[in-house]
């Protein structure tokens, strides 16, 4: 067994392009890499277009692997899914992985990885639920949600984005302890030049969680143009229509910095939310927050954001005008955004993330590693 001071540790990271898993891990390679990790993407789900293989070179030495497995959320059974996960596992064997960062942690439940398994819980089926829905799940949920069980039990750490997150994972899977806290992190685009006359959103439009519904009813109460970036229709066929806000379709990373970069009023809805990238890239930008009052907002953003109840269309349309009319406040709103922002760096990212790794290969060393091979 190799010391850990030979070689800088060779980390395989999953992501998938649909949603913001990539932003994550994109990111996060980008800063690990620069700290002289080696490291391997590799990508599940549909494959990567031109864009993100562009984005994916800018990271020196990374190695890409589009490996063509299936996504936990889109897989049809569970076969596909363990499957997957023994496909990845002989994947680290190969590419000779020191510690194997799980994106989609349901791909630990059967598999045997010959080195530590870090899970990232960036959300899931029974916390969603909870948050969104109310009464029993059907049946095609709660298998999803039992298969993670089983890959959380699996994975030597679990990380979760925020505090808010860890905690609600800890109490919808009955785990033990929460998951170790290592918050997301950006690295930021342009800054904003001015303070445009519009209000702004951006992510999974699709999706119930972010709750663009509220936005929509709020949007036809207002006298400013309220924009959204992102796709109407998820690939799992859930999908919205609008009648007052404007749907901008889905843009890549440099056009939604581009509309951040022209100082909107930008507006989170959601109702389930583990982090909020889009939130962090809007402060760091300088742009005023208005965003619902959910615990992960709260313990992120207070003090630097203006809060409303989840669904109160009413409250939000208020919330967007006052700050359209109160230049002071507005701007007061940004500055403090901006400053909170800088917490949520890929670096600070990468350096947690980096902790946990080193804990994981020295307790390896150590042969107290649970996933080492025989």
């Amino acid at each position: 067994m190799r010391a850990l001071s030979d070689a800088p540790p060779h980390i395989l990271i999953t992501t998938d392009a649909v949603g913001g898993v990539w932003a994550h891990a994109i990111d996060l390679a980008g800063a690990l890499a620069a700290d002289g990790r080696r490291i391997t993407l590799a990508v599940l789900g549909p494959g990567l277009d031109a864009a993100r293989r562009a984005e994916a070179a800018q990271i020196p030495g990374m190695a890409l692997i589009d490996t063509g497995l299936p996504l936990d959320w889109l897989a049809a059974e569970e076969a596909e899914i363990l499957q997957a996960g023994r496909a990845l596992a002989a994947t680290a064997a190969r590419c000779g992985a020191d510690i194997v960062q799980l994106n989609s942690p349901a791909l630990a439940a059967a598999a045997r990885f010959p080195c530590p398994v870090v899970g990232v819980c960036h959300s899931c089926l029974p916390t969603w639920w909870e948050a969104v829905r109310s009464g029993p799940m059907p049946a095609d949920f709660a298998w999803r949600g039992g298969l993670l069980r089983r890959g959380y039990a699996a994975c030597d750490a679990l990380v979760a984005p925020s505090g808010a997150f860890a905690a609600a994972t800890a109490r919808a899977h009955a785990l033990a302890a929460p998951p170790d806290v290592v918050w997301n992190g950006r690295v930021a685009g342009p800054s904003a030049s001015g303070m445009a006359s519009f209000a702004f959103t951006a992510g999974r439009l699709w999706d119930d969680g972010k709750d663009l519904a509220t936005l929509d009813r709020a949007a036809a109460q207002l006298d400013l143009p309220v924009l959204a970036a992102g796709a109407r229709r998820g690939p799992n066929g859930a999908a919205i229509t609008f009648a007052a806000l404007r749907c901008l379709g889905a843009l890549e990373t440099g056009a939604v910095q581009q509309m951040l970069a022209r100082g909107p009023i930008f507006v989170s809805t959601a109702r389930y939310e583990p982090f909020g990238l889009a939130v962090l890239e809007a402060a760091q930008a300088g742009c005023a927050l208005v965003l619902s009052d959910i615990p992960t907002f709260r313990e992120l953003w207070d003090g630097a954001a203006c809060f409303v109840a989840p669904g109160d269309a009413d409250g939000f349309a208020v919330a967007v005008m006052m700050l359209s009319r109160d230049q002071e406040q507005r701007r007061s709103l940004c500055v403090a955004g901006r400053r909170r922002a800088r917490r949520f760096t890929a670096q600070a990212m990468a350096t947690g993330m980096a902790r946990i790794h080193a804990r994981l290969l020295a307790a390896r060393t150590a042969g107290r590693g649970r996933n080492v091979a025989a």
